[in-house]
């Protein structure tokens, strides 16, 4: 489909739709069974025009699992839960059956990452907090057997329903999407930005937010882990703007008419 909003905003990449579904599309791009991958590389490479699929053996990490819909990874972590809350936080000692853990762990993921299972990614500050954010995650388990994320461009509005839009916004971009998300909506806090990896700021949060009556938008790409995956693909200027398909649709519909046909909007487009 297009969109008014890809023009209007003059977006470099396609915005992304989401999509569950029992039937794999042909020729879609797909980590390989229980093999290590970012989601965010193959989210980068859908805006870039490819389709890809995920499935509950191919989401590439336990992050990404959790953050696409898969229920929560987490506690398949080598080791269990425990380490990685460990992993995000402190890190691990190396003795003994820990020391285990993390090279099961630099197993699936790689020795490039040898030194955050070690010593942790310190995003959070303490296991126990890591804890708490992982118990506060919206975790969900999508109701069938295939995730995908395919160009905008290439959906079919009446054959298929996207669960979730994202789109890929610079600075001035972003400024304008939040702007459009209060427009006309009668409220002024309709979009927020989570603490969370950049697949789940794409994936379970807007698929919250997409159960309730009046969604909100979710600002992502705050991830320095997911940014420098993407950093060589997409720039580093941007940022994720997930949006549940029925404020998607209000949002196209608040293009005429508004801010984004006006000098100052104009002034920056150019």
């Amino acid at each position: 489909m297009e969109s008014n909003m890809v023009s209007a905003l003059n977006l470099k990449f396609n915005p992304v739709a989401i999509i569950w579904s029992d039937e794999k599309p042909q020729d879609a791009l797909q980590f390989k069974q229980e093999k290590w991958g970012c989601v965010m590389s193959l989210f980068a490479l859908t805006a870039k025009g490819r389709t890809a699929v995920f499935d509950r053996r191919t989401f590439g990490c336990w992050g990404g699992g959790v953050g696409l819909g898969f229920g929560n990874q987490y506690v398949n972590v080598p080791g269990g839960i425990e380490e990685f809350y460990r992993f995000l936080s402190t890190g691990n000692d190396i003795s003994g059956i820990r020391r285990m853990a993390v090279e099961k762990i630099c197993n699936f993921i790689g020795n490039g990452l040898l030194n955050e299972a070690l010593h942790g990614e310190r995003y959070i500050k303490s296991p126990e907090l890591v804890k708490k954010f992982v118990d506060s995650l919206p975790i969900t388990d999508v109701p069938a057997q295939y995730v995908i994320f395919k160009p905008l461009k290439d959906v079919d509005l009446d054959r298929e329903e996207p669960v979730v839009i994202t789109f890929l916004a610079n600075p001035d971009q972003l400024s304008a999407m939040v702007i459009l998300a209060n427009y006309g909506s009668g409220s002024f806090e309709n979009v927020i930005i989570p603490y969370a990896a950049g697949c789940q700021t794409i994936g379970i949060f807007p698929y919250r937010e997409a159960k309730n009556e009046n969604p909100r938008a979710v600002i992502g790409l705050t991830d320095i882990s997911a940014r420098k995956t993407v950093r060589r693909q997409l720039g580093r200027d941007v940022f994720t703007f997930a949006v549940p398909l029925k404020m998607f649709k209000e949002m196209e519909a608040h293009v005429e008419g508004s801010f984004l046909q006006g000098e100052n909007w104009n002034t920056l487009k150019e």
